[in-house]
């Protein structure tokens, strides 16, 4: 896990937006960027810099790709910021089933094209 990757994906208020979104379903492009009032490729770049930090992950599904949540690297987050509290193992937030959240079971790649 790149830490600086993920905190600098997180830092934009309109790549959170688009984690919050995620988190209830996946999504394609065209249904997240139906949310925003910016272009397209706007909206490419933003979902980009999420996949680059691991924190989404795309399916193609014919034409279109889907977006989901992939909630293993907050973990990961959460775990490092409550050892630097200094977080006894027991006081650190449990594990959620959400680990796959979202995961259709089609197969996952990286395209760089957004539809």
């Amino acid at each position: 896990m790149g830490i600086q990757n993920t905190m600098k994906a997180l830092a934009d208020p309109t790549r959170r937006e688009i984690l919050e979104m995620l988190k209830k379903s996946r999504l394609s492009a065209g249904e997240i960027a139906g949310h925003f009032a910016m272009s397209a490729p706007a909206v490419s770049k933003h979902l980009g810099i999420l996949k680059d930090a691991e924190l989404i992950r795309d399916c193609r599904e014919g034409k279109y790709i889907y977006y989901e949540l992939n909630v293993s690297v907050l973990e990961e987050v959460m775990l490092w910021i409550a050892e630097l509290k200094g977080e006894k193992d027991e006081e650190r937030i449990p594990d959620t089933d959400r680990t796959d959240a979202g995961n259709s079971g089609c197969d996952l790649h990286t395209a760089g094209s957004v539809t």
